[in-house]
């Protein structure tokens, strides 16, 4: 263990903010409620004298100070985070099975430096205990979830495992399914859709439905599981349950776009109005269950995972205007929202 000085100088931004808030914007810190326990630890001080309070207020060309006391054998650039919760399903000495959830993002991007599942995992097992076929900046990741889709994902905690794990994704036989929210009514009760998906060359934030030579092949098959009737402001919702046979950015978002039934509450390919997306803040897209065959014990592991309060909450919303549950639909839904 070693310890580390961060100072900081109070600028105009920082006039009269909240100690703890001020701490916890830096990037050279960790989030904010690791910053309020820093301070009750005693080894925060303003202008040299010892800081009390989370809630002092600091001002305008004040000395801030902090000693951090770092692993020696952290093995990585990234700082563990313990202050994450996982949400572990599933886990032993090769792989870890997790129900992310919304809002926090996979790996270190610009604006997440320390506040990602990746400092999770570091804290929770250290780098050394984590695969590194994806780089440092990513231990133990497998797949990705976008930040604001919840649910099921893998980690893995050796080299080895990560590249079985990838290579069961490549083969498909990884078995990932989703469940999502969209708008209008799907007839088919079953389909599949096939098209290549690239970056769009309007928007970088953005990927698109793209016959380009270049674009990736892109596979998504879709079960309907219920259908809701239109309303005044809206022309209905269906909810399907979506199995990727491919994993690329955005894949079931852009998809639903490209059939003109865009996932409900998605801000980058839907309708940006609240009132339209059932007052749901972010897109209604959970990985509900994973299903594969351990590399190392053979062991099949299935696990499910119900939805979370916002979008059970949101579904509920519906319930009088349901036309009726298909068949998939009477064995999946329970699930959901047991």
């Amino acid at each position: 263990m070693a310890d580390k000085l961060v100072e900081l100088l109070v600028g105009l931004d920082g006039d009269g903010e909240r100690l703890d808030a001020f701490l916890g914007a830096s990037p050279e810190l960790p989030s904010r409620s690791a910053c309020a326990r820093l301070i009750e630890d005693g080894v925060v001080t303003i202008n040299l004298t010892a800081a009390t309070s989370k809630s002092e207020r600091v001002m305008l060309g004040d000395r801030v100070q902090v000693t951090l006391h770092v692993e020696d054998d952290a093995g990585g650039p990234l700082r563990p985070n313990p202050d994450i919760p996982l949400d572990i399903r599933f886990e032993d000495d090769r792989l870890i099975v997790l129900s992310k959830q919304a809002g926090l993002v996979c790996h270190p991007s610009p604006g997440h430096l320390d506040d990602t599942l990746a400092n999770a995992l570091v804290a929770h097992c250290g780098y050394e205990h984590l695969g590194m076929l994806q780089g440092e900046e990513r231990p133990g990741i497998v797949h990705r979830l976008d930040m604001d889709t919840s649910g099921l994902m893998l980690a893995a905690k050796d080299d080895e495992m990560q590249k079985a794990l990838q290579d069961l994704i490549r083969m498909r036989v990884l078995d990932r399914r989703y469940v999502t929210l969209v708008h209008g009514y799907v007839a088919p009760d079953e389909g599949t859709i096939t098209t290549g998906i690239a970056r769009s060359t309007r928007d970088r934030l953005r990927m698109m439905v793209s016959d380009d030579p270049l674009s990736r092949e892109a596979i998504t098959t879709f079960r309907t599981l219920e259908r809701f009737e239109a309303g005044r402001r809206d022309e209905g919702y269906s909810l399907l349950e979506c199995h990727l046979y491919t994993g690329r950015t955005h894949q079931i978002r852009v998809h639903m776009r490209h059939i003109a039934h865009p996932c409900v509450g998605d801000q980058l390919y839907g309708r940006g109005h609240y009132q339209d997306n059932l007052c749901l803040a972010r897109q209604f897209l959970h990985s509900w269950h994973v299903a594969f065959d351990h590399p190392a014990t053979g062991e099949h592991i299935s696990l499910g995972d119900h939805l979370p309060d916002e979008l059970h909450d949101a579904l509920v919303s519906l319930e009088d205007r349901s036309m009726g549950r298909t068949e998939v639909g009477k064995e999946i839904c329970p699930q959901l929202m047991a």
